[in-house]
């Protein structure tokens, strides 16, 4: 045992200058042996737990120094692999049994090597593992559920040392769970080499080809001068680059020209290699408007928006006069809010007494009126004036439309489509207030908007 264990310490030392890796596809079969040892809890074994002792007392823990276990493993994929393995020991005296038995047990495992899943790290090469078997111990038998894990330290690229520990559960009619540990030599092997060239395959960038480790495992033929060997060369008859596998990148753009749309013109990978000035993402040499961003539907060009108001003639039903989206591209009447706005306006223009001329203070008050026209190309006002009854009839009812009709031409001089605008004059006929107190006849004397149906 002594000299077991300074075997192992040495080995273990070995495996930690080591880069070798786990069992894989190059590599597919797995050969170990080693020794064993078992512990096993009956129904009627009140020393020993649920799980059983790791701790030896010389009772029910079962060694067997010498070659007990042997497993032959072959690689799946995706870092499985599956085990078959079979052990035998003895155990002391079971179920009161006056001598001691022998155990054997065939499994059929499936491993998963964890570095699949964190990475390789080297030497160190843990696993899980599941599955079943046949346990014999004495003249009883049983079928056993066996989950465990262990772990591989490599010491060279196909020799190291196994570690195994797992559980057991035997079912009836030998009932009883155990702990089963091992430790071993395995050896992976499998076709590593195939052209025996002394370069393992996946270090080989000719693996079926003889050749020589300064050219990865290639010949040193290369027709092209290009530093690819003709083995690996996907164009050996035109220079090219290594990271291409030999083929040519004529415009630099890191799209090799067997795969370039545009070879002589540098572009992106997403195009594979043309260009795309406006970055439209339609390459310029099928870009109707290629300094222009559009979509791919219209050739890369804009949709057309003849009247500039936000929205494309293809679904613009007012294509010529400017509206909004909400209204198809159409122009809408000003709301009664912005109605209201516009005769607050006028109702508060100052005219000269008994005439139909502005007093300084009116300007501000029409260019206010006339900023809200603008906002309404597409729709006819009215401007309607009134006075109180102050005077004649005849005289209120010249004076409104002469006041109206002042009001018109400012806004028409201010750039308002005359053809938009029309007036009239109501006197003293739609008063809105009593004509009895001064505020009253201020508020009758007014100049109001309205829309044009």
């Amino acid at each position: 045992m002594k000299h077991l264990k300074i075997a192992i310490l040495a080995l273990l030392m070995i495996a930690s200058f080591s880069n070798s890796n786990a069992q894989d596809k190059e590599n597919p079969w797995m050969l170990t042996f080693g020794t064993n040892s078992i512990d096993i809890s009956t129904n009627s074994d009140a020393k020993s737990g649920y799980f059983g002792s790791y701790d030896y007392d010389g009772n029910n823990l079962n060694i067997i120094p010498w070659l007990s276990r042997i497993s032959a493993s072959r690689y799946l994929d995706k870092g499985f692999s599956l085990e078959l393995a079979g052990a035998y020991n003895k155990v002391d005296r079971p179920w009161g049994a006056g001598a001691d038995v022998t155990f054997a047990a065939v499994d059929l495992n499936v491993k998963y090597d964890l570095n699949n899943l964190f990475g390789q790290t080297g030497w160190f090469d843990p696993f899980l593992y599941a599955g079943v078997g046949e346990n014999w111990v004495g003249s009883k038998d049983g079928i056993s559920v066996n989950v465990g894990a262990g772990f591989n330290a490599w010491v060279s690229d196909h020799v190291g040392i196994n570690f195994t520990s797992g559980y057991k559960k035997v079912n009836t009619p030998a009932d009883f769970e155990m702990f089963q540990h091992s430790v071993g030599l395995t050896w992976k092997f499998g076709n590593s080499d195939t052209d025996a060239d002394g370069i393992r395959d996946r270090d080989d960038d000719c693996p079926g080809v003889f050749g020589l480790a300064e050219f990865n495992g290639c010949p040193d033929t290369d027709a092209d001068n290009d530093g690819v060997t003709d083995c690996c060369d996907k164009c050996p008859d035109v220079a090219g680059l290594k990271e291409f596998d030999g083929c040519p990148d004529t415009d630099a753009d890191g799209i090799p020209d067997m795969k370039d749309k545009c070879p002589e013109v540098a572009g992106l990978k997403e195009l594979h290699g043309c260009p795309d000035a406006d970055g439209d993402g339609v390459t310029d040499k099928d870009d109707a408007c290629p300094n222009v961003p559009g979509p791919k539907t219209n050739a890369g060009c804009p949709f057309k928006d003849t009247d500039e108001d936000g929205v494309i003639d293809l679904i613009d039903r007012c294509v010529e006069i400017p509206g909004p989206a909400s209204n198809d591209g159409c122009p809408v009447d000003p709301s009664s809010e912005v109605m209201d706005e516009l005769n607050r306006y006028g109702r508060t223009i100052l005219f000269d007494t008994g005439k139909a001329t502005f007093k300084s203070e009116a300007i501000s008050t029409l260019e206010s009126m006339v900023t809200i026209l603008k906002d309404y190309p597409e729709t006819n006002f009215v401007v309607a004036g009134h006075t109180d009854s102050v005077g004649t009839d005849r005289s209120n009812q010249l004076l409104s439309e002469r006041r109206a009709s002042a009001v018109r031409d400012y806004l028409i001089s201010k750039g308002i489509n005359p053809l938009r605008l029309t007036y009239v004059g109501y006197g003293e006929s739609r008063p809105v207030d009593s004509n009895d107190t001064v505020s009253g006849r201020a508020n009758n004397r007014r100049t109001e908007v309205n829309i044009v149906k």
